[in-house]
C-alpha cells in the first residue's frame, strides 16, 4: 500500500548501514538513506541509526564456516554518508530485529513516536524483522523501498511484494521526503 500520511511524530530507523556490511550489491542505497536522514533532521524529527555487533549466542553464533572470531576493527561503524549528528539516537543490536533487547520501543515511545520509516539492509532480514516487530508493537510502519537492499534480489523482491504490504505502507525516499516537507510546511502555515 502506498504512503498516505505521516503521523505527528514519525521517526526514521536506519538498519545496519555500517562499514562491515555495506559493499557491492547493497551500497547503492546509501545516498537515499542519507537523504532521508538529512530531511528528518532538518525537520526536527527523530533519527535512529541501528548497527549490529554480532549474533545471538547459541547454536547460531558461528558463521557458515564454523568461525566465531571477533569482528574486524571498524566493522560496526556507521557509513560516513549517514553523518551521525549529536541529536541522533544510536541503537546497537545483536539480533535481526532492532526491537529485540535494545530499548528501541522505549526510546520511540518516550519521543512520542507512533510511526516508523524503515531503511537499511538486509531487506529480508534486519529490515523485515524490524518491520514485523514494529507492526507487532503497534507502530505505523513505512518502508522506504529505494533505501533498502538485500544481497539476494529474490529475497528482496519477496519482502517488497509479499511481506511488506501486510505490515505497512511503502514509498520511495523522495516520496517520504516530500511528505516530511509538506508536513512541516503545513505546521508552519497552521502557526501563522
Amino acid at each position: 500500500m502506498p504512503l498516505t500520511t505521516l503521523d505527528p511524530t514519525p521517526a526514521l530507523v536506519v538498519i545496519d548501514l555500517q562499514k562491515g556490511i555495506i559493499s557491492g550489491p547493497v551500497a547503492h542505497i546509501v545516498p537515499n538513506a542519507a537523504a532521508l536522514s538529512t530531511a528528518f533532521r532538518e525537520h526536527d524529527l527523530p533519527v535512529v541509526l541501528v548497527n549490529v555487533t554480532g549474533r545471538a549466542p547459541g547454536r547460531t553464533d558461528a558463521d557458515s564456516h564454523g568461525s566465531t572470531g571477533t569482528l574486524p576493527a571498524g566493522w560496526a561503524d556507521l557509513v560516513d554518508e549517514l553523518a551521525p549528528q549529536p541529536g541522533d539516537h544510536l541503537i546497537t543490536k545483536r539480533r535481526r530485529s532492532a526491537f529485540h533487547d535494545t530499548g528501541l520501543d522505549t526510546l520511540l515511545r518516550d519521543l512520542g513516536v507512533t510511526q516508523i520509516v524503515l531503511a537499511g539492509v538486509a531487506t529480508s532480514s534486519g529490515v523485515e524483522s524490524t518491520a514485523r516487530s514494529g507492526h507487532d508493537h503497534g507502530y505505523h510502519v513505512v518502508l522506504a523501498t529505494d533505501a533498502m537492499a538485500d544481497p539476494d534480489p529474490v529475497s528482496h523482491r519477496h519482502s517488497l511484494d509479499r511481506v511488506f504490504p501486510k505490515l505497512g505502507e511503502t514509498a520511495t525516499s523522495a516520496e517520504v521526503i516530500d511528505f516530511v516537507t509538506r508536513r512541516s510546511l503545513g505546521s508552519a502555515n497552521a502557526v501563522r
